[in-house]
């Protein structure tokens, strides 16, 4: 009886009412959900109607009930040996199939007799009949019968007892949650946060939380509804994913009878919006473009950073949606430097492309660097050159760039392969005959795609490169390298901005070359996705480079810059560039996105937990004199968050002697009560104004604190006049562009913007002494701001950095953009 009752079926404990759920792990396991008490008992009964793969109403009681009495079955037999891979029966209503069960099985590779039934009705509970008779009832049951029967390599049920602790407590959520209902939707929206920055619904593969969620959204009433309202972005993308698995369209293809309805409309309409007219095109956002000719469990990614500079918010598209396919296949991600260029690469820019890359969350399979390569690379350049696929051409610079512009062949293009072997040799010696020649592939002077005019495959260079040294006097070029590379690492999937599209042909004919003399090298699939483009923003890595050459940016992690360092040193959280970036999906479609709206997203999540503290800026600020105000110095605890008591406390300063800002003493009127903010109200009596500027140099008011704040039309804050306040530096930004877009004729140092940072001075409440480098306070009345640099001497001011808040910044500072930019 004991063992009974702490047994979990569904979502609450048999014989016992079910207990609210537990935190597993360092992070929340599961989703904030529509009621505080966490998951709701299965023994309550549902009188929302069947939804929901295991029909709903009183069916929910009777679910459970039956599952504890195939339990007490098993349990009361005197040996009992699970029959492994015995063939069992699953048998459910026809019209709510167990559509999880089936699609588990089928992926657990646990054969099992598929028995709709026909006759069955709404109360009806899905169950599995093993050839020993015993019985399993519910889907949660079945599914761990399932997961613990299948095949060692394709483990359901986690890694570890955490993963599958967690994985039990989704089972039990998903069968008693995710069911039509007022709530419904408040449920798809809790998940649809938990998934902002996951791929699976626990850990880093497909497993039975996933299947169970996917089953009850499939086969309920509601879904399609809360889907296509398009505020479930992230619930929709993990959605379309599990439902795009063999094993789960097979199952629906062949059991949801309703499914099958629905496709047929579809169709009529789909049939009907062709022949009157365009389909909308792809607005962007979503993950439905599958990698073509992906094997589940076979597919490889890469990301392959050129260690010339910082990784750019494009890069992080890049480097979390190489990710995101490599998880979505089970397959592996590569993390690969291309380093082929010695002349821009640094130490510098590896070590922190590393450190940008742990910070994004990127877990690779492999950290390989292009250089490894380079004598496989030089033997296939010669062996390529012994079959007249390349040759070696002094052409100048700019002839060959005019040649190859206007289909013209190089006077070098039909040297005898003994010259072209001579040549390289004294390329490799770097001598000085060797220095002034490249090594260009005989591809198609004559084609329409420049990319095919004859392509350079190595180039002399003498620089120091950071991993070989001076080994090496020749380095091949990207172009060459990276398909040989993506074949020999057994990439599958090469994923490219589209704006390399032209390339594709020219990737496709080196790598069938280069397999003339590697015959068992591995084909490669191309797989293109639209870059990411900011308005008033240059991601081009030459670009950027101009702004840190010429000292317009402090560096590459200038809050400038749009660099991942540059705006997480801004103040945009990573948990935000992530989710903003997954939230683009993986269209094709060109778009520019406005800084706005990740900011935007950003103020939202350090809103309501950030401190609040005092600053008045140190340029006009304004002596006002408290009559009736404390003779001597009053100290008082306030929070620093009213709404967020893990913001700790601060101290606040009451004298009868406070500064306010000129703008708010410029604003009052005589006469007029107005509230000290944190302290209560006060009666101006008098501003004291300069007779030739106009400007308030001194403010009589008296203390009232009997007044009633609501009353109020202004609200100041203010500073008490003590020597312990500390001198701040406040610095806003603006984009380092003044166009909106730049086109491709336009020279970007024409739109170059000449003043993009302001600072000014101001003093801060004695708090702000312990601020430490990172943290993100608010300044009431002023915006947010990230600390860059906390106080470490006296005399040296602290700098706090402005960050933008997705709207227009009124009274901010004078001369301030509108919202601040990158």
């Amino acid at each position: 009886g004991t063992l009974l009752r702490r047994l979990t079926v569904g979502a609450g404990a048999v014989g016992e009412a079910a207990s609210t759920p537990v935190c597993i792990g360092v992070q929340r396991a599961w989703p904030r959900g529509a009621s505080a008490g966490g998951a709701r008992s299965c023994r309550t009964s549902s009188k929302s109607g069947s939804s929901g793969a295991n029909g709903r109403g009183d069916s929910h009681s009777r679910g459970c009930a039956s599952a504890v009495q195939s339990i007490a079955r098993i349990l009361t037999r005197p040996s009992v040996e699970l029959p492994g891979n015995a063939m069992a029966s699953l048998s459910f209503w026809e019209k709510a199939p167990a559509l999880s069960a089936v699609a588990a099985a089928r992926l657990a590779g646990v054969p099992a007799d598929i028995k709709p039934d026909a006759q069955g009705n709404k109360d009806t509970v899905p169950t599995l009949t093993l050839s020993s008779g015993d019985e399993f009832s519910g889907v949660p049951l079945i599914l761990r019968y399932i997961a613990r029967s299948g095949a060692a390599e394709k483990p359901l049920y986690g890694s570890d007892a955490l993963s599958a602790t967690q994985i039990d407590y989704w089972l039990d959520y998903a069968n008693c949650n995710v069911v039509a209902g007022a709530n419904f939707e408040a449920v798809c929206y809790g998940i649809n946060d938990y998934l902002a920055l996951r791929t699976f619904i626990v850990g880093h593969a497909i497993s039975m939380a996933d299947l169970a969620l996917w089953g009850q959204l499939q086969a309920g009433t509601m879904w399609k509804k809360v889907k296509q309202q398009g505020k479930v972005p992230y619930l929709s993308r993990w959605f379309d994913f599990v439902a795009d698995l063999p094993e789960c369209k097979a199952a629906v293809d062949e059991y949801d009878l309703g499914a099958r309805k629905r496709a047929a409309v579809a169709a009529d309409a789909g049939a009907g919006e062709v022949k009157n007219g365009k389909k909308a095109a792809d607005a962007g956002g979503s993950f439905d473009n599958a990698l073509q000719n992906a094997v589940m469990g076979k597919v490889v990614t890469r990301f392959p950073p050129e260690p010339s500079g910082f990784l750019h918010i494009g890069h992080a598209k890049a480097a979390l949606l190489n990710q995101y396919f490599a998880e979505r296949y089970q397959g592996k991600l590569i993390v690969r430097f291309d380093d082929t260029n010695p002349s821009k690469e640094k130490d510098e820019f590896v070590e922190n492309i590393l450190q940008d890359i742990q910070d994004l969350g990127l877990k690779w399979d492999r950290l390989t660097y292009t250089s490894d390569y380079f004598p496989e690379l030089l033997d296939i350049g010669e062996a390529l050159i012994k079959t007249g696929l390349l040759y070696c051409d002094d052409t100048p610079v700019d002839t060959m760039r005019d040649e190859r512009l206007n289909g013209i062949e190089s006077k070098r293009r039909n040297r005898s392969v003994e010259d072209n072997l001579a040549m390289w040799a004294e390329m490799l010696k770097g001598s000085e005959e060797g220095l002034t020649n490249c090594v260009r592939f005989k591809l198609d002077m004559k084609s329409e795609n420049g990319c095919m005019r004859d392509p350079t495959a190595f180039r002399c260079n003498l620089a120091h490169h950071w991993r070989t040294g001076h080994k090496y006097k020749v380095y091949p070029t990207y172009d060459f390298a990276c398909p040989f590379v993506d074949a020999h690492e057994g990439v599958t999937h090469a994923l490219r901005t589209s704006e390399y599209k032209d390339r594709e042909e020219q990737f496709y004919w080196i790598l069938k070359a280069i397999k003339t003399v590697r015959p068992k090298l591995p084909d490669v699939h191309i797989w293109d996705y639209s870059r990411l483009n900011f308005v008033y923003t240059v991601l081009s890595k030459r670009k950027l480079t101009w702004f840190v050459e010429t000292n317009r940016v402090s560096g590459w992690d200038d809050p400038r810059m749009p660099t991942v360092q540059g705006i997480i040193r801004r103040g945009l959280k990573m948990e935000v560039l992530k989710e903003f970036i997954l939230s683009q999906g993986a269209s094709k479609n060109v778009t520019y996105q406005e800084w706005d709206k990740i900011w935007t997203m950003n103020k939202k999540l350090i809103d309501p937990v950030c401190p609040r503290h005092t600053a008045v800026e140190c340029d006009g600020k304004v002596s006002v004199t408290l009559a009736g105000g404390p003779e001597a110095l009053e100290v008082v605890t306030v929070p620093r968050h009213k709404k967020h008591p893990p913001a700790g406390k601060k101290s606040q300063m009451r004298s009868s002697q406070i500064w306010i800002d000129q703008a708010d003493a410029l604003d009052v009127k005589d006469g007029e009560e107005v509230t000290l903010m944190d302290w209560g109200n006060a009666i101006i009596n008098k501003v004291h104004r300069d007779s030739a500027t106009g400007a308030a140099t001194s403010v009589d008011a008296t203390l009232h604190l009997a007044g009633d704040f609501k009353k109020t039309r202004v609200k100041l804050h203010w500073l008490a006049q003590i020597d312990e306040l500390v001198e701040l530096q406040l610095s806003e930004f603006d984009h380092l562009i003044t166009k909106k877009k730049l086109e491709d004729d336009d020279a970007f140092e024409d739109h170059v913007n000449p003043h993009t940072r302001w600072d000014r001075t101001a003093l801060g409440d004695a708090n702000m002494r312990s601020l430490q480098k990172g943290e993100i306070i608010q300044l009431e009345r002023k915006g947010y701001f990230i600390v860059d640099e906390p106080l470490t001497k006296p005399g040296k001011p602290i700098v706090l950095f402005g960050i933008p808040d997705g709207r227009e910044r009124k009274g901010a500072f004078p001369g301030v953009p509108s919202a601040g930019g990158v």
